[in-house]
């Protein structure tokens, strides 16, 4: 059945999230005098047809812009159903990200046609991709007429491509993919375990006590919960450099180390975290 129960709820002034049921995935708006940027659209075209009618039952304002936290497919599936739905407008995001949409569309394409069983194939199949337009490095600011909205490149964590949106006046810091409620942040073949920790470090710098964070999936959090989540990123990554340096085995590596996490969760994390560190580091190769 179609998740038509989501309604956007604001959680800091002029600062609205929806919660939707597959995947727990969050849709935030940030609301301004010359209208609304909605950051993340779903993962098909028709999960976001759902989202524009919430948009509209909002009624806040006209959608001007689109920002997509990183290239995976459910965060930006949307983005075409959105300029259908409310006319063209930029699509921000990082050059990273922009340059590697359509790679990833490939892939989780190539997915859904092996899978035949998921209920959710065809509508993900019918999904047009529409890339970024808009990209930046480091960082940009965005304005959104009487307000300022900050995007920012924290660094590699999830993948090499993920932004964090600060709207300093509301205090609120949207996390994307590298904040993660509903599970554990997700380690994939292209995340940056060894890197991840320090990029939280960055991220919560942009944090006060009070500030409201949304992680791109789950219920909003605040700046506690992304220290505890830094911390059992930071074990993760500690672990690996540890049995590394012991000349622990690749392929032993989650049998023989102390993990934060079900280990069944961290293959891709040890994989990727033997692979990046420096071979001096390793007192033996990969196996």
């Amino acid at each position: 059945m179609p998740d038509d129960s989501a309604r956007f709820t604001e959680v800091a002034p002029r600062v609205w999230v929806a919660h939707y049921d597959w995947m727990h995935v969050n849709i935030t708006l940030v609301g301004g005098s010359d209208g609304l940027l909605m950051v993340d659209t779903h993962g098909s075209a028709a999960q976001a047809r759902l989202v524009a009618d919430d948009v509209r039952r909002l009624g806040a304002g006209p959608l001007t812009g689109l920002v997509n936290t990183h290239e995976h497919w459910d965060h930006h599936f949307g983005n075409a159903t959105m300029v259908e739905q409310f006319g063209d407008m930029p699509i921000h995001a990082t050059e990273w990200a922009r340059d590697h949409v359509q790679k990833s569309a490939r892939h989780t394409f190539e997915q859904y046609e092996r899978d035949t069983a998921d209920p959710r194939r065809d509508e993900v199949l019918a999904t047009t991709v529409r890339p970024p337009t808009h990209t930046f490095s480091s960082a940009v600011q965005l304005d959104l007429g009487d307000r300022a909205v900050e995007l920012v490149h924290p660094g590699r964590g999830h993948t090499a491509g993920d932004l964090v949106v600060r709207v300093p006046d509301a205090d609120v810091l949207l996390g994307g993919d590298l904040v993660e409620e509903s599970d554990p942040p997700f380690i994939g073949d292209d995340s940056w375990p060894l890197e991840w920790p320090t990029t939280l470090d960055l991220v919560l710098g942009l944090m006060t006590d009070r500030t409201v964070v949304v992680p791109g999936h789950g219920r909003v959090v605040d700046k506690s919960f992304v220290q505890d989540q830094r911390v059992d990123l930071g074990v993760i990554a500690e672990a690996v450099r540890d049995l590394a340096s012991r000349g622990v085995p690749q392929s032993e590596a989650l049998a023989q180390g102390e993990w934060p996490w079900d280990p069944a969760l961290l293959e891709s994390a040890v994989r990727r975290g033997y692979e990046h560190l420096p071979r001096a580091q390793r007192r033996l190769p990969l196996v």
